[in-house]
């Protein structure tokens, strides 16, 4: 995508503004991504700083550089952000900062992230029942 992000893309909803892209796959699986964070880290001799005080507390401030993007934006505008080409790659950062942070409080605790996810996945579909909770955002002590 070039230029700027129109305000609806093609396909998209008036109300809910630009169509975000795709999901893609990757041929990457989250234990190589574990994987090489580890190494990175190992490398530079930095498992010594790598403390889950200290990694929650980085992952933290990455998540809130990442929302500065969006700072003040209403949702609509949030998603032609997120489409601009310029502002998309420090985005993208961000975002890699953050998944790469919790990739190392994983490692550092020696949590299962993966069947974490799994497990998580499994309780939120009993908490948000397709029937109950498609199309609404309400928590599921108000479903």
């Amino acid at each position: 995508m070039t230029g700027k992000p129109r305000a609806i893309a093609p396909g998209g909803n008036p109300r809910k503004g630009p169509r975000m892209p795709e999901l893609s796959d990757s041929a990457t699986t989250l234990a190589e991504l574990k994987q090489r964070v580890l190494a990175f880290a190992r490398e530079r001799d930095w498992e010594q700083f790598h403390a889950p005080k200290n990694l929650s507390m980085a992952l933290a401030a990455e998540a809130a550089e990442l929302m500065e993007h969006f700072l003040w934006a209403n949702p609509e505008e949030s998603r032609a952000v997120a489409l601009d080409p310029e502002k998309r790659a420090r985005i993208a950062e961000e975002l890699a900062d953050v998944v790469i942070y919790a990739l190392e409080f994983a490692n550092s605790t020696g949590l299962d992230i993966a069947a974490n996810i799994e497990a998580k996945m499994e309780a939120n579909a009993r908490k948000y029942p397709i029937e109950k909770a498609r199309g609404r955002s309400a928590k599921y002590t108000e479903l």
